[in-house]
């Protein structure tokens, strides 16, 4: 078959898939989309899940929110195997958390990442809790953003100068992931590592798909701020 009569199969086939997934409940719907993805990468490039199957080698590690708008390969336009990805609410790295410390030992001892980005969002639900009372009929929550409340209260005064609410929470949601990185410079898994991967400290605009860098492991001011937290650490 010639590559335009197959790419014309390709479509009438996914158009297919598309309008009968309409009429199916989300989950099946879900498993329609995925035998379209998985037969336009195929066609696109026939090695693809060869090469998915030889194992995974990612340079980076990318911690962030879990917040649906923020898919990290999506927003990077990074391909399967690119990014080894732990995501949880308000993008938080916690040492004692053995869901948090396994993901970074495994990708910095195992694979090897060259880097570890924190990457937060403006706009988050799991910031602005952090700025409410505790809702009780959210304890796990609660608990979890514990680290980020306190967070909040060390830097009341100028989370208090800000304009409005929104920009109130997009201030904090800046200022935990430089806290964030902090952390994770300081922590023995990273610390200690040779080669030690850089951590950078990015930032999500839902309003533009923009990112801003708040922090780079390249900034020789960064290796300043990582002494800094180290010692604050010991």
């Amino acid at each position: 078959m010639r590559p335009r009569e197959r790419s014309r199969e390709f479509g009438a086939e996914s158009m297919r898939l598309t309008y009968g997934a309409l009429s199916m409940n989300r989950p099946k719907r879900l498993l329609v989309a995925n035998v379209a993805w998985a037969h336009e990468t195929a066609v696109r490039n026939p090695a693809f899940f060869r090469n998915l199957v030889r194992g995974q080698n990612p340079h980076v590690l990318w911690i962030g929110c879990s917040d649906s708008r923020v898919p990290a390969e999506t927003i990077t336009h990074c391909e399967p195997g690119d990014l080894f990805v732990h995501r949880n609410i308000a993008n938080l790295f916690q040492a004692g958390d053995d869901n948090s410390a396994s993901v970074l030992e495994y990708a910095v001892k195992v694979l090897k990442v060259g880097h570890v980005i924190v990457c937060g969002h403006y706009g988050c639900g799991g910031v602005r809790a952090a700025l409410l009372p505790p809702e009780p009929g959210l304890p796990h929550v609660n608990r979890r953003i514990a680290p980020l409340c306190a967070l909040a209260k060390a830097h009341h005064e100028e989370l208090d100068g800000q304009a409005n609410e929104r920009q109130r929470i997009d201030r904090l949601a800046e200022l935990n992931v430089l806290e964030q990185v902090r952390g994770l410079r300081a922590h023995p898994i990273v610390r200690d590592a040779d080669p030690a991967p850089l951590v950078h400290g990015w930032i999500f605009a839902l309003e533009d798909g923009r990112i801003k860098v708040l922090t780079s492991g390249y900034e020789a001011d960064d290796a300043m701020t990582c002494t800094t937290a180290a010692h604050s650490a010991a």
